[in-house]
């Protein structure tokens, strides 16, 4: 499964999103309220867990986490690493 796909399901799975299908890769995850602070740091938990790379405090950004398609540009990144 592509890290995208992956990324997604967790959200969808341990968040509420009221309707998955019209959740896009963009979509704010903070904005829309899908994600927290506290369910950033399970979203980072995870990622780290699950691709094998740390996330170092200072990269725990908007940036890199606030949406699907910003989560799996950023789990890409650091697996080339």
């Amino acid at each position: 499964m592509e890290v995208a796909a992956r990324v997604r399901s967790f959200i969808t799975s341990n968040f509420y999103v009221a309707d998955s299908a019209k959740l896009t890769d963009e979509d704010s995850l903070l904005d829309g309220g899908v994600v927290d602070s506290t369910g950033i740091l399970e979203v980072v938990s995870h990622i780290e867990a699950q691709f094998g790379i740390r996330v170092l405090d200072e990269e725990m950004l908007p940036e890199n986490l606030d949406s699907i398609g910003k989560i799996t540009r950023f789990v890409e990144r650091k697996q080339k690493d």
